[in-house]
């Protein structure tokens, strides 16, 4: 398990998203709360290629020992690539999420929905 950490270089999203832009496309993730909350990852369910994601709305599903969680996305656009790896090593989820366990990459349709995400600092205080 990684230790608990949320990156300044993130904005993040009240359902324990994350989200690393890099123009008009933005990597997809979930936090050290959300996974720490999931427990054991075993199973990442990932949408297809070319899809539409809805900001708000889930995209994907996350299984662990405990439950099946919807993956909400933090921005809207249409899926670009998704993390194949975690289909053979789910557990990154837990040892990596902001590296090896990025979810999905997304070409944004509306990079103002951006303004509406919290960066480090207000998602810390949401958690207290």
């Amino acid at each position: 398990m990684a230790d608990a950490s949320y990156p300044d270089d993130l904005l993040y999203h009240s359902e324990h998203d994350w989200v690393r832009i890099d123009g008009e496309i933005a990597e997809f993730g979930i936090t050290w709360f959300a996974q720490d909350a999931l427990g054991e990852v075993v199973f990442f369910d990932p949408p297809e290629v070319g899809s539409a994601v809805t900001k708000d709305q889930p995209y994907a599903e996350v299984e662990s020992v405990k439950a099946v969680s919807d993956v909400i996305a933090p921005l809207s656009g249409e899926i670009v690539e998704v993390n194949t790896a975690l289909g053979e090593k789910p557990e990154a989820i837990n040892e990596d999420p902001y590296g090896a366990g990025w979810m999905v990459k997304v070409k944004l349709s509306d990079p103002s929905e951006q303004e509406a995400l919290l960066d480090r600092e207000a998602y810390e205080a949401s958690l207290q």
